[in-house]
């Protein structure tokens, strides 16, 4: 059964950097779009990032832009999220998820849309 996994949270200090992993298996990325969520404590789901296998284009959330990138290991079929010049408030669980491009571009995809979703990693900022 195709699932996805994350893994790479962590805690780290304000300014610090993480990679997260979201392992892709039953899911080939070259057809999928691969969403990055994120819920604070307290607070909606919030959509992150988002990368298009069928073109390879990226998006992003005005709030991670210019620190968050997303990359692709072909070989592994795993995506990733760098994250740099983290912040407090990018504490949250962080939620990959695939999506069977269904939409023009992986920035449309409602969340209820998506197939397939990870458990979610911890992510918490803080010094």
């Amino acid at each position: 059964q195709a699932h996805v996994v994350e893994s790479g949270g962590g805690l780290v200090q304000p300014g610090g950097s993480l990679r997260l992993s979201c392992a892709a298996s039953g899911v080939s990325l070259d057809h999928y779009y691969i969403g990055w969520f994120r819920q604070a404590p307290g607070k909606e789901r919030e959509w992150v990032s988002c990368f298009s296998g069928t073109d390879g284009s990226t998006y992003y959330a005005d709030s991670v832009k210019g620190r968050f990138t997303i990359s692709r290991d072909y070989a592994k079929n795993t995506m990733f999220l760098q994250m740099k010049s983290l912040k407090p408030e990018d504490t949250a669980v962080y939620y990959c998820a695939a999506e069977a491009a269904g939409f023009a571009t992986c920035d449309l995809v409602p969340s209820d849309e998506y197939d397939y979703w990870g458990r979610g990693t911890q992510v918490t900022v803080s010094s």
